[in-house]
This record gives structure tokens, C-alpha cells and sequence, in this order.
């Protein structure tokens, strides 16, 4: 595996992560959302992994070389969570039902931030693999001199 390889296979992980904190976020901004314009309190939303070939060029130098492919990580798809809402009963709530009970969104505000802590800690795995392939291709250059 080149160098190259390395940096679009890092790259593609702090692509996917980015997209999982910006979805986190939503989700704990709209945590006691209760009317949304599709009606009903906010859904959670997850992201969805899948595996991303490298560039097709790399793929060919690869099978040139006879060595294993190598494969990224890219955001497949975004779903909601189609959890029961949390019922609380507040019959002072605008968006209290006729029973008092009020549709809290499917959002656990402790579970997300846990969810927060594990992309945070996986972006700066990503980052420092980028950092240390760098400090080997610039080894490499200084033992050339």
C-alpha cells in the first residue's frame, strides 16, 4: 500500500465521521423538538457505514502488483429512528395531546453524547494516521538527501 493509499483511506474516515457528528448535533439540537413541518415530534437520525473502494487507478496498480485492494469507509444512508416518542404529561405544553400527554422525540441526550465521544475519538484516529503517514513521507525524503 503507497502512501496515497493511505491518506484516501484516512480521508474517507474523517469524511464519514464529519457527516456522524453533524447528524449528532442535529439530533441533540432538536432533543425536546415536538412539532416538526412533517408533523410529530423530531426522529432520531443515524448514519449508515458501508465500504468504499480506493480510486479505480489504485485498484488496477494493485492488481497489477498482486496485492490486496484497500477499501475506505463512505456514509451509505442517513435513517430515522422509527422509535415510539417519549410521553410526558404536561397539559400546559402547546403541543399537548386532549389526554395532557405531550410527544417528546426518540432522542437519548446521554446516548448521543457517548455517540459524540466515539466519532470524535475516530476523527482523530483518522487525523493521526494522516500525520504520521506524513512524517514517514518526509523521513523518506530526508534519508534520500
Amino acid at each position: 500500500m503507497d502512501i496515497f493509499t493511505t491518506f484516501d483511506i484516512a480521508a474517507s474516515g474523517l469524511k464519514a465521521q464529519q457527516t456522524r457528528l453533524n447528524t449528532i448535533s442535529s439530533n441533540l439540537a432538536n432533543a425536546e423538538t415536538t412539532s416538526t413541518p412533517e408533523g410529530g415530534p423530531y426522529k432520531k437520525k443515524s448514519v449508515v457505514f458501508q465500504t468504499e473502494p480506493v480510486p479505480f487507478q489504485r485498484h488496477l496498480s494493485a492488481s497489477i502488483q498482486d496485492q490486496r485492494h484497500s477499501e475506505g469507509v463512505k456514509v451509505a444512508k442517513i435513517v430515522e429512528d422509527n422509535s415510539p416518542p417519549q410521553l410526558i404529561y404536561d397539559p400546559s405544553h402547546p403541543d399537548a395531546r386532549p389526554d395532557g400527554y405531550v410527544a417528546l422525540p426518540n432522542v437519548s441526550v446521554f446516548k448521543e453524547i457517548v455517540d459524540m465521544m466515539s466519532a470524535t475519538r475516530s476523527y482523530e484516529a483518522n487525523t493521526t494516521t494522516i500525520k504520521s503517514a506524513k512524517r514517514m513521507a518526509m523521513k523518506a525524503l530526508d534519508i534520500g538527501r
